[in-house]
C-alpha cells in the first residue's frame, strides 16, 4: 500500500512521459501560428492562485443541443431542411384554405404532424439523456480552500484560481496546474482514457520550487502565485506557461498540467490550482462532432425527392392546364356543362368566365392533392431500420472476440449499406495487420547475427519457392516467454561472455535494459518483474535483456537499477545508472537517446533507433561492423522483422556540462519554439555514435489475415496497405498476408538507390534535388501506366512506393497520374508513410471510389476520419482509432463478415427498401390521379381523408421496415462462399437510376390496373341488394382494398427471406384496413363522411366485393412475378444464381448446378483476378479440374 507523505515508496511506477522534456515532439501547424511569447496574443491568461477570479467563466458545462427556449424552433428548424418536409408544411398550411380537396384539414396535416413528433420525441430524449449527464457532472464534489481550510462545494462552483484538493480515484474538476501531492517527490498518477482512450497510467510531477513549502493543507493559507500561460485551446499533449513565485518564475511544461475528466490513480491526494474552467478546458474545448458523413444512397435519395417533386409538379401542371382548358370551354348556350361543380359558388377556383385564374388556383389543389406521391415516412423509416441493422451488427456472434471480450460495435448506423459498397481499403499494418505484439527473436552484435528463429514470411517465402522443410518449420523457440523468442546457445545462459566481442555485447544488452521508458512491476512473493511499457517494442527488449541476464528491476526519479551478469565472475551484481536526460522517441526523430552516469563517474549516451536515421550518426572513424550490420539489418527486414539499430558515445564533462547548459536554457524557455530549440540541443549530441549491432522483432500477423484479404481480394475489393516499414518489409509481409501472390507484376516507385538524385543531393541545392525527385517520380508513374496499359486481359499488378516518393506523387500536378496508375492496380503498398500522408492518400481515393480505412492507432485517426467508412481496431495502442471510427472490431479478420455479410444485407434491404417505398406511393398517388382524369380534373379526392392521411402510417410502413431488418438474398454462408456477389454493391447493381425508374413505371403500371379494372367492374353494377348502383364511396373502397391487398401481396412476392416478423406484420397491415373500415365506419357521418357505415353496409354483403379484391390485386402483382420469373429463368442476376444454388441445399456442391454460377465481375479487379487465376492453376494440376466451376467455390 502507498503511504502518505514520508512513507515508503512503492517500487511500481506507471507513467507515459516519465522525463517529459518533450524534445522530440514537433510542434504542430497551430503552434506555429501562436504568438512566441508569454503576454502576447494567445497567451494572454493570468492567473492568480488563491485568489477566485469571480469573472472567469463558470466551470459548469453543457453539452445539449438544445435548450428549453431553443428545443421547439431549433428542432423544427432541422426538421423542415429536408426538402420533402418542407413541401408537407406547405401543403398541409394550403390545407386550411378555400383551395383543399379536404373535408377535414386535420387529416392532411396529421401525417406530417406523426413524423415530425416521431423525430422530436426522438430529439428530446437524446438531448434529455445529455442533460442528466451534465447535471451529473456539474454536481460532483471536489474539496476547495475558503477560509483557511478545504471545504467540499460543487465543480460548476469552481471558480479560476481556486485552490482543490482531488483525492484518490476522483476526477479532475477543471484543468489544474498541480502543486503537490501525497507523494514524497510529489509525482501522481493519472488516467486518461476519457481524454484519448488509453489505459496506460501517466505520471505528472509538480516543479520542486513549488511543492517544497506545500506539504499539508495548511502550508495553503498564506501561499501566493501568479501563473502566466496559454489561452484556452484543444491541444492535449501542449502546454505553455510559467508561474511566479515570491519574484521567481520557473518554466511550466505538460507535466505539471492534470486535464479535466482524467482521473487520479495510485496516489492519495493532490493540491492544484484551477486554471481553465467549463468550456474553456481541453477536454470541451475537444468536444467537437466527428465529420459528418452521409452515404451514397442517402444523397442519391435527395436527387429521387427532387425527381418526385419535379414529376408532382408536372402532374399538378398538367391537371391545372387540362382543368383550365375544361373549365373554359364548360359553358354551353349559356350553360353550365359540369353544374355540379357550383361555379355560381363565391369562390372563384371554378369560373368558365375567370378560367385562366381557375386553372392557376387549381394547380395548388392538385400539389396538395398528388402529395402521396411523397413518402413521407421514408426517412424516419429508414433511420429505424438503421438502427436495427446495427443493433444486429453488434450482436453478432461471429464478430465476438472471446479473447479481449471484445464484439463488434457500429458506433454510427448511418452508414450500414456503405459496407456493401466499398471498392477499396486502406489498411494500417502493425497492429491492424500483425497483432502488435512484437516477440525479440535476432540480433546483430559487433557484425555477428545471432538468433535461430524463423518467421511467418520466411515460411511464406519458402513456400513460394517450393521448400516444404523450411515452410514447415516451427518458429523460434517456442519459449512461453512473452516478447521473447530467441534461441542461440552463443549468448544464452551466459555463454555471451566466451564470445570474442564479449565486450560489445555485455554494452549491446546494457543498452537494452536501461534505454527505454519500461516501468517495471516486482512480484515481491515470486520475486518475478514484469514491465509497462509505452510500446510492444520497449517490453520486447527489456525482457530480452532479463532473459539475457542484465534485469531492469527499479526505476526512481532520478534512476535506474538492474541485475547484471558480472563476465568476470559471472554472478548477478546490482548496479545503478544515474539518468540525466531521456531524450524521447517519437515518428519525426526516429530515434531515441537515454544519457546517464555510471556507478564509476562516466556519463554514457545510449541511442537506438531506425537505419535510416542511425547509420549517418555514426562516427566516421568507427566503421568496422557498419556494411555488415547493414547486411543483417537487410536480411531482417526480408524476413519481416522490425528492426533498430543500437549505439553508444561517452561524453565528457565539458561536453556534457555544455549540452546541459543549452538544453536547461531550451527546456525553460517560456515560447512557442521551445520544442524545436530542445530538438536542436539533442540533435547536437546525438552524433557521432559506436555501432553496437541492431535488433530483430517479430509483430505476427494476427489469426486469419491472410484467409481474410484473399476473401477480400476474390471479392473484387481493392487492398492498400499504408505502413511505416522499410520497402523489403512490407513486400515480404505483403506475400506473408496473401497481400502479394506469385505472379502479380510489382511496380516500384522509390527514390532510393537513385543515381541522378544522389549526383544533385553533393550538390547541396535542396530546390535542385526535390525537383529532381519530383522528376523521377512522375517518371516512375508514367511508365508504370505504360505497363499496365501494354498488358494483357487478366495480368495483375501491385504497386508500392515509398513515403518520400509519395510526398511527390500526392502534389496536386502529379496526383492525377498517381491515383490512375494505383487504380490499374490489384494491391498498393505506400511504405515509410506518415500519419498526414495516410490521410492525404485516403482523401484523393475516395474522389473516385468509395473507401474503408481501418486502423489501430493514434497515427491512424487522421485516415479513419477522412474515409467514406472509418473502422478502427480496438488493439494495444488505446483506443483513439475506435473513437474516430464509424465501426470498431477486434480483429482484422472480422472485416470479411462485417462486409461480405453485413455489408451487402444492408446494401441489399436498403435499396429494396427504397425502391419499394416508392413503388408503393405512386402506385397509390397514380390512383389519386387516374380519378382526377377520370372525373375531369373536377379536384375531388378518390379516397376518404383519412384513408389517405393512414395509408403510409397504418397500412404499408411495418412490411417494408421488417424486409429492410430481416430479408436476405442470399444465407451468410452463401455471402462467403461465393464473394463476387458483393460486387452488387460497389458497381451498385441494386439502386440504380434504370431500377429506380422500374420500380416506379411498375407503380404507375399497378395504379392503372387497379383503378381501371375497379372501375370497369363496377360500372353501372347493381351493387347493393336494392339496386343501387356503386357510388365513389364504394369505388374508393373497393379501390383501396385492393391497392393494400396488393402492395402487401407485392411484398410477399419481393422478399428473399421470410421470418415470423415478416408474415406478422405483412398480414397485420391487411388486417388492419378491414378493422379501420369497421372502426371508422362506425364513428358520426360528421367525421367518417361517406364510409360511414361503409363495410358492414354496402361492401362486406357484397359477393362481387370479394371476387374483385381477389381477382385485381392478383393482377396486379402479375406483370411483376412474370418479369421476376422470365428474368430469373433467362438473365438471372448474380444473386439469383446463388439462391439457386441455394435452393437445391445438399445438390449446391454438384458441378452441374455450380456451372450456373460462373463468376464475372464488370471491372477488373488485380488481386481477385490473381486469386482467381491462382485457384485455378491449382485446380488445373487435378484431373478433375472444371473450367466452369467459379474459383471461390472451389477453393
Amino acid at each position: 500500500m502507498m503511504g502518505t507523505r514520508g512513507g515508503g515508496r512503492r517500487r511500481r511506477i506507471r507513467l507515459s512521459r516519465l522525463y517529459s522534456f518533450a524534445c522530440g515532439r514537433r510542434p504542430t501547424a497551430v503552434d506555429d501560428e501562436s504568438s512566441s511569447r508569454i503576454g502576447g496574443p494567445g497567451f494572454s491568461r493570468v492567473v492568480h492562485a488563491g485568489a477566485a477570479a469571480t469573472g472567469g467563466g463558470s466551470n459548469a458545462v453543457s453539452t445539449t443541443k438544445y435548450n428549453a427556449v431553443s428545443f421547439v424552433p431549433k428542432s423544427l428548424f432541422e426538421q423542415f431542411r429536408r426538402v420533402a418536409n418542407f413541401y408537407f408544411l406547405i401543403s398541409a398550411c394550403l390545407a386550411y384554405t378555400d383551395l383543399a380537396p379536404f373535408t377535414s384539414s386535420i387529416s392532411a396535416i396529421a401525417p406530417l404532424i406523426i413524423v415530425i413528433l416521431a423525430t422530436m420525441v426522438k430529439e428530446a430524449i437524446e438531448d434529455w439523456r445529455r442533460k442528466q449527464q451534465d447535471t451529473e457532472v456539474n454536481n460532483r464534489k471536489t474539496k476547495v480552500l475558503q477560509d483557511g481550510a478545504f471545504h467540499s462545494t460543487k465543480w460548476m462552483n469552481l471558480q479560476i484560481g481556486d485552490i482543490v484538493k482531488v483525492e484518490k480515484d476522483e476526477f479532475f474538476p477543471a484543468d489544474l496546474i498541480l502543486l503537490s501531492s501525497s507523494y514524497e517527490d510529489d509525482i501522481c498518477y493519472v488516467e486518461t482514457m476519457n481524454l484519448d482512450g488509453e489505459t496506460n497510467l501517466k505520471l505528472k510531477q509538480s516543479l520542486e520550487a513549488i511543492s517544497s513549502s506545500l506539504q499539508e493543507d495548511e502550508s495553503f493559507n498564506s501561499f501566493t502565485a501568479v501563473i502566466r500561460c496559454e489561452d484556452p485551446n484543444p491541444h492535449l499533449y501542449s502546454f505553455v506557461g510559467n508561474i511566479e513565485i515570491e519574484d521567481q518564475q520557473h518554466p511550466l511544461s505538460p507535466q505539471q498540467i492534470l486535464l479535466r475528466d482524467s482521473k487520479l490513480r495510485n496516489t492519495e491526494y493532490v493540491y492544484g490550482v484551477v486554471i481553465f474552467t467549463g468550456h474553456d478546458t481541453k477536454v470541451m474545448q475537444n468536444a467537437m462532432e466527428a465529420p459528418s458523413k452521409r452515404s451514397k444512397i442517402e444523397r442519391k435519395m435527395d436527387q429521387i425527392m427532387y425527381f418526385l417533386l419535379s414529376s408532382l409538379f408536372l402532374i399538378s401542371v398538367i391537371s391545372s392546364v387540362v382543368f383550365g382548358i375544361a373549365t373554359k370551354d364548360d359553358l354551353q348556350d349559356g350553360r353550365s356543362k359540369r353544374w355540379y361543380l357550383r361555379p355560381d359558388d363565391s369562390t372563384i377556383y371554378f369560373k368558365p368566365t375567370k378560367a385562366a385564374i381557375s386553372a392557376i388556383l387549381h394547380f395548388f389543389t392538385a400539389m396538395m392533392l398528388y402529395g402521396y406521391f411523397i413518402p413521407i415516412s421514408l426517412y424516419i423509416s429508414i433511420e429505424i431500420v438503421k438502427l436495427l441493422q446495427a443493433m444486429f451488427i453488434n450482436q453478432d456472434i461471429h464478430m465476438y472476440h472471446e479473447e479481449t471480450d471484445t464484439p463488434a460495435h457500429a458506433r454510427t448506423s448511418n452508414l450500414n449499406e456503405e459496407l456493401g459498397q466499398v471498392d477499396t481499403i486502406l489498411t494500417d499494418k502493425t497492429g491492424t495487420l500483425t497483432c502488435n505484439s512484437m516477440e525479440f527473436i535476432k540480433c546483430s552484435i559487433a557484425g555477428t547475427a545471432y538468433g535461430r528463429g524463423i518467421t511467418e514470411v520466411e515460411r511464406a517465402m519458402a513456400k513460394r519457392k517450393g521448400s516444404p522443410l523450411i515452410a514447415d518449420t516451427a518458429s523460434g523457440s517456442q519459449t512461453g516467454i512473452k516478447g521473447f523468442n530467441f534461441t542461440d546457445e552463443r549468448v544464452m545462459n551466459g555463454n555471451w561472455v566466451n564470445q570474442p566481442h564479449s565486450g560489445v555485447i555485455e554494452m549491446f544488452f546494457r543498452l537494452l535494459a536501461v534505454c527505454h521508458t519500461c516501468i517495471p512491476e516486482v512480484d515481491e512473493e515470486l520475486g518475478k518483474v514484469s514491465y509497462e511499457a509505452e510500446s510492444p517494442d520497449e517490453a520486447a527488449f527489456v525482457v530480452a535483456a532479463r532473459e539475457l541476464g542484465f534485469t531492469f528491476y527499479q526505476r526512481t526519479q532520478t534512476g535506474v537499477s538492474l541485475h547484471e551478469l558480472d563476465p568476470v565472475s559471472r554472478q548477478q551484481v546490482d548496479r545503478s545508472y544515474k539518468v540525466l536526460h531521456v531524450l524521447e522517441f517519437n515518428s519525426a526523430r526516429k530515434r531515441m537517446s537515454v544519457i546517464v552516469r555510471t556507478e564509476e563517474g562516466k556519463i554514457i549516451l545510449f541511442s537506438k533507433g531506425a537505419d535510416s536515421v542511425m547509420l549517418e550518426r555514426l562516427s566516421s572513424r568507427d566503421s568496422t561492423y557498419r556494411q555488415v550490420t547493414q547486411e543483417h539489418i537487410d536480411e531482417y527486414a526480408d524476413a519481416g522483422l522490425r528492426t533498430l539499430v543500437l549505439a553508444y558515445r561517452q561524453l565528457d564533462e565539458d561536453e556534457y556540462a555544455n549540452f546541459d547548459r543549452e538544453f536547461s536554457a531550451a527546456k525553460n524557455a517560456v515560447s512557442a519554439d521551445r520544442d524545436e530549440m530542445i530538438e536542436e540541443a539533442a540533435d547536437l549530441l546525438e552524433r557521432e555514435l559506436v555501432l553496437l549491432g541492431a535488433t530483430a522483432v517479430e509483430d505476427k500477423l494476427q489469426k486469419g489475415v491472410p484467409e481474410c484479404i484473399d476473401k477480400l481480394a476474390q471479392a473484387g475489393i481493392k487492398i492498400w496497405v499504408l505502413t511505416g516499414d522499410k520497402m523489403e518489409t512490407a513486400i515480404n509481409i505483403g506475400y506473408a498476408c496473401s497481400l502479394l501472390r506469385q505472379g502479380m507484376k510489382q511496380i516500384g516507385i522509390t527514390l532510393e538507390q537513385s543515381a541522378e538524385i544522389m549526383a544533385v543531393e553533393k550538390g547541396g541545392d535542396k530546390a535542385a534535388v526535390r525537383k529532381a525527385s519530383k522528376e523521377q517520380v512522375v517518371k516512375q508513374i508514367a511508365e508504370g501506366k505504360k505497363q499496365i496499359d501494354a498488358s494483357v486481359p487478366g495480368e495483375a499488378f501491385a504497386l508500392i512506393i515509398d513515403g518520400k516518393s509519395l510526398t511527390y506523387a500526392l502534389e496536386d500536378d502529379a496526383k492525377g497520374a498517381f491515383l490512375e496508375l494505383a487504380v490499374g492496380c490489384g494491391s498498393v503498398i505506400c511504405c515509410r508513410s506518415s500519419p498526414k500522408q495516410k490521410a492525404l492518400v485516403t482523401r484523393l481515393v475516395k474522389e473516385s471510389a468509395l473507401c474503408l480505412a481501418i486502423g489501430d492507432g493514434a497515427n491512424d485517426v487522421g485516415m479513419i476520419q477522412e474515409a467514406d467508412i472509418g473502422v478502427g481496431i480496438s488493439g494495444a495502442e488505446g483506443m483513439q482509432a475506435v473513437m474516430a471510427s464509424d465501426v470498431s472490431i477486434a480483429q482484422f479478420r472480422f472485416l470479411e463478415r462485417l462486409l461480405l455479410v453485413h455489408g451487402h444485407w444492408c446494401y441489399s434491404r436498403i435499396s429494396a427498401m427504397i425502391c419499394y417505398f416508392f413503388y408503393k406511393n405512386i402506385t397509390f398517388g397514380v390512383t389519386l390521379f387516374l380519378y382526377e382524369a377520370y372525373t375531369s380534373f373536377s379536384g375531388q379526392p378518390f379516397y376518404n381523408d383519412w384513408a389517405l392521411s393512414v395509408y403510409n402510417v397504418l397500412f404499408t410502413s411495418l412490411p417494408v421496415v421488417a424486409m429492410g431488418v430481416f430479408d436476405q438474398d442470399v444465407s451468410a454462408r452463401f455471402c462467403l462462399r461465393y464473394p463476387m456477389l458483393y460486387q452488387e454493391g460497389p458497381q451498385n447493381l441494386l439502386f440504380r437510376w434504370p431500377r429506380l425508374l422500374g420500380w416506379m413505371a411498375y407503380g404507375v403500371a399497378s395504379a392503372v390496373i387497379i383503378f381501371f379494372l375497379t372501375a370497369a367492374a363496377l360500372h353501372l353494377q347493381a351493387f347493393r341488394a336494392g339496386g343501387e348502383v356503386a357510388d365513389l364511396a364504394v369505388l374508393s373502397g373497393t379501390a383501396y382494398t385492393c391497392m393494400v391487398w396488393a402492395v402487401n401481396a407485392q411484398m410477399v412476392v419481393t422478399a428473399n427471406h421470410f421470418t415470423l416478423v415478416q408474415h406478422a406484420c405483412i398480414w397485420a397491415s391487411v388486417a388492419l384496413w378491414y378493422i379501420f373500415l369497421l372502426a371508422y365506419g362506425a364513428i358520426t357521418p360528421t367525421f367518417s363522411t361517406n364510409y360511414f357505415m361503409l363495410f358492414t353496409d354496402s361492401l362486406a354483403a357484397a359477393p362481387s366485393y370479394w371476387i374483385i379484391t381477389l381477382l385485381v390485386p392478383a393482377a396486379a402483382v402479375l406483370p411483376y412475378f412474370t418479369f421476376a420469373a422470365a428474368k430469373t429463368r433467362f438473365f438471372p442476376d448474380y444473386h439469383n444464381k446463388i439462391q439457386w444454388l441455394q435452393h437445391r441445399g445438399s445438390n449446391a456442391d454438384d458441378p452441374d448446378f455450380a456451372h450456373a454460377l460462373r463468376q464475372f465481375s464488370a471491372r477488373s479487379t488485380g488481386v481477385g483476378v490473381s486469386a482467381r487465376r491462382d485457384a485455378r492453376d491449382i485446380l488445373a494440376s487435378s484431373s478433375s479440374y472444371d473450367p466452369s466451376i467459379p474459383p471461390s467455390s472451389a477453393v
